[in-house]
């Protein structure tokens, strides 16, 4: 079966991440003054949880795709997911 061009999902932009995460650390440090006004805190607000909730998506979409090529002993390739060492809590970034 072929997928139809229409169906097809659309490849995330060059710099997209890189963008919305800029743009989140400016709202961020727009909210941390304190001459904000509410109305324009709250829209800010809304904004960077949006970025945020953008982010993380295309993050756990990013780490779905990262995987480790391990050899087996008989040469063939498997695959195995990226481990992020989310489990293991003496990891350190």
């Amino acid at each position: 079966m072929t997928a139809t061009p229409n169906k097809a999902p659309e490849a995330p932009r060059k710099g997209e991440f890189e963008k919305s995460l800029a743009r989140l650390e400016e709202v961020v440090k727009r909210l941390e003054s304190t001459d904000l006004p509410l109305d324009e805190a709250m829209k800010l607000f809304e904004e960077g949880v949006k970025l945020s909730r953008d982010c993380q998506k295309q993050l756990e979409e990013a780490e779905g795709k990262v995987e480790i090529l391990l050899r087996k002993a008989d040469g063939k390739l498997h695959s195995e997911p990226f481990d992020t060492g989310e489990d293991n809590p003496t990891s350190q970034r």
